[in-house]
C-alpha cells in the first residue's frame, strides 16, 4: 500500500505540473498586460517618464520579461526575477492582485474560510439527513413513505438553486421574519468575539438551510439506488435465510456493500467544502469563495484566477487518491498490497 500511495503522489506531481503549465499558458494568452498598465497610469501621472523605460521596469517587477517558459518557472518558484530573488509559488507567493492591489493570499483568506465555514455545515447536515433517509427508503422500497420521499426529492432535484432560495427568502425572511434577507452581519452593530460569532451564525442560517435542501434529493436517490442494489445480493439473501434480524441484515451485510458507489460522492461532498457557491453567495450577498472567484473573472484578475484554478486542480488529484484509498478500506477486495 505504501508503495502504492508513493507512485500515485508521483503521477499526481507530474498531472500537477502538466495542468499548471497549462493553465499558466492559456491565462498568459489573454490580452491583459498588467505591465503596460501600470506604466500608463505612471506616464499619466508624470509626462516626463518614458514609457519603455517604465513598461521594461515593470515587466521586469513582475517577472513578465522572458519566454513564456520562463515566466512559468518563475512563477513556480524555481527561476529568479531579474534581481536574483526567487518568489513563486514555492516561496508562498500567490501574486498581487490588480483589483485588490493586495497579495492574492490576503485577498482569498476571508473568503475561504466563509465557504468553508458554511459548506461544512451544509454537507454535514445533508450527509446526516440524506444517508439514513436513502438506507430507510431502499429498506421500505414500494411503501408509501418511500413514494413520498420519492416525490419530495425528484421535486427538490429538479427545481434551480435561485428558485429555492427565492421561495425560501420569501417565507423565512420576508413572511416569518425569522432569518435576515442577506448579508453576513447586522447593520449598525459591532459586536465582538462570540457574539459576533453567533451573529454570523444567524446570517448564515438561511442559505445553510438552502444549499442543505437543494443537497438532499440527489444524495437520497444515489443512496436509495445502491442500497437496493446491495439488497438483492446473494450475501443478504443468505443472511436473511440464517435468520439475521433485518436491521443487522441492513446494517452490516447491505451498506457495507452500498458504500462501495456512495464514498466517491461522499469524499466529493466532503472537498466541496472548499468551493464556493456563485449562485448562493451572489443572492445573499456573502463574501465567498464563489463569488470572489467570480468577480476576479470578469475583472481579469488573473492572479486570483490562477491560484484558484491551482487549487482545484490539486483538490482533484488529492479527492482521487482518497476515493482511491477508501475503496480499499470498504471493500477488501479491491485493497493494493503490492
Amino acid at each position: 500500500m505504501a508503495k502504492y500511495i508513493v507512485k500515485r503522489l508521483l503521477y499526481m506531481l507530474m498531472v500537477l505540473l502538466l495542468l499548471s503549465f497549462l493553465v499558466f499558458a492559456v491565462y498568459n494568452m489573454l490580452p491583459v498586460d498588467k505591465a503596460a498598465d501600470m506604466a500608463m497610469q505612471e506616464i499619466a501621472a508624470n509626462k516626463n517618464l518614458v514609457y519603455a523605460e517604465r513598461y521594461l521596469y515593470w515587466q521586469r517587477r513582475f517577472g513578465l520579461d522572458g519566454s513564456l517558459f520562463t515566466r512559468y518557472l518563475r512563477w513556480l518558484g524555481l527561476t529568479s526575477f531579474y534581481d536574483g530573488s526567487f518568489n513563486g509559488l514555492l516561496q508562498g507567493n500567490l501574486g498581487t492582485s490588480i483589483v485588490y492591489g493586495k497579495p492574492v493570499a490576503a485577498v482569498i483568506k476571508e473568503p475561504l474560510l466563509n465557504t468553508v465555514f458554511l459548506n461544512l455545515f451544509a454537507t454535514v447536515l445533508a450527509l446526516g439527513i440524506t444517508i439514513p433517509l436513502g438506507i430507510f427508503c431502499a429498506a421500505k422500497k414500494g411503501s408509501k413513505r418511500d413514494l413520498a420521499v420519492q416525490v419530495g426529492t425528484i421535486v427538490g432535484y429538479s427545481m434551480p438553486v435561485f428558485i429555492t432560495a427565492i421561495l425560501f427568502i420569501w417565507l423565512f425572511a420576508v413572511k416569518l421574519d425569522l432569518f435576515p434577507v442577506s448579508g453576513m452581519s447586522s447593520v449598525g452593530k459591532d459586536y465582538t468575539g462570540f457574539r459576533a460569532f453567533l451573529d454570523k451564525l444567524y446570517h448564515f442560517a438561511l442559505p445553510l438551510i438552502v444549499m442543505t435542501f437543494c443537497s438532499l434529493g440527489g444524495m437520497t436517490r444515489y443512496v436509495r439506488a445502491s442500497m437496493i442494489d446491495a439488497l438483492s445480493l446473494d450475501c443478504v439473501r443468505t443472511a436473511r435465510a440464517k435468520g439475521v434480524r433485518e436491521r443487522l441484515v441492513v446494517r452490516s451485510h447491505a451498506w457495507r456493500n452500498a458504500l462501495i458507489p456512495v464514498v466517491a460522492l461522499v469524499i466529493g461532498w466532503l472537498l466541496g467544502i472548499f468551493s464556493g457557491s456563485i449562485m448562493i453567495e451572489n443572492i445573499f450577498g456573502l463574501n465567498g469563495i464563489g463569488k470572489v472567484y467570480f468577480d476576479a473573472l470578469t475583472a481579469n484578475d488573473n492572479e486570483i484566477v490562477l491560484a484558484m484554478q491551482m487549487f482545484y486542480i490539486l483538490l482533484a488529484l488529492v479527492g482521487n487518491l482518497l476515493v482511491d484509498l477508501a475503496y480499499g478500506l470498504v471493500d477488501p477486495r479491491i485493497r493494493v498490497h503490492k
